[in-house]
């Protein structure tokens, strides 16, 4: 068996117990009455229920679930019991209605353990995914965002970079607009020098 590969053992164990009744019935050489073709039902449900215990026994993939119990118990029980049954001098005949009854047991049995086990692998996935908040679809906190924090990337943070493009800003235009302040420097110019001559008259009079 492949290591890590577990083993349900209550499927086991109803399995063989199954396998063992159902043997013995098939196999000896007492008969179960029968009433017109109710046998064949016995015989589908039989296989039915081998079939539904062998796939869950083996936890493992759904295609291996479904290629093991289509193998050992929808080909090889099915087929195999009857053919057995008749080498046996048991006093049986070989009867093909029966290895049909087997198979369309098997088979139902096959398909619904196979849809069951696909819902129950769709339920696990949507387990293990997390419902995301409105609003914070994009909220990483290893990058510093989420609440009272911007993002953070370049490891700066936001106050810093809109105080940095409002800087640049205020620089960039007094650059862009100092041809329109160059009248109000000569004005100011102009009358600092006025001052200038009016200080040293001012003196003499004195």
């Amino acid at each position: 068996m492949p290591a890590g590969l577990r083993v349900r053992k209550p499927f086991a164990g109803a399995f063989a117990a199954l396998l063992l009744a159902s043997a013995y019935l098939g196999l000896s050489t007492s008969k179960i009455p029968t009433y017109g073709q109710s046998d064949k039902g016995l015989h589908l449900v039989t296989f039915f229920l081998l079939t539904t215990k062998f796939y869950w026994i083996l936890e493992t993939t759904r295609r291996r679930a479904i290629h093991l119990t289509l193998l050992t118990v929808t080909a090889g029980l099915s087929i195999g019991s009857e053919v057995v049954q008749a080498l046996l001098p048991n006093g049986r005949e070989f009867d093909p209605f029966d290895i049909l009854a087997n198979v369309v047991g098997s088979t139902g049995a096959l398909l619904l353990s196979s849809w069951y086990h696909k819902r129950m692998l769709e339920r696990k996935r949507k387990n293990k995914t997390y419902d995301i908040v409105p609003g914070e679809e994009d909220v990483d906190v290893e990058l510093g965002e989420g609440p009272g924090l911007g993002a953070q990337e370049s490891g700066v943070t936001d106050a810093q970079a809109n105080g940095g493009a409002v800087k640049s800003t205020d620089v960039t235009q007094e650059l862009d607009n100092w041809d329109e302040n160059e009248e109000d420097w000569e004005e100011e110019g102009a009358e600092a020098g006025n001052k200038a001559e009016d200080e040293p008259s001012k003196k003499r009079a004195d």
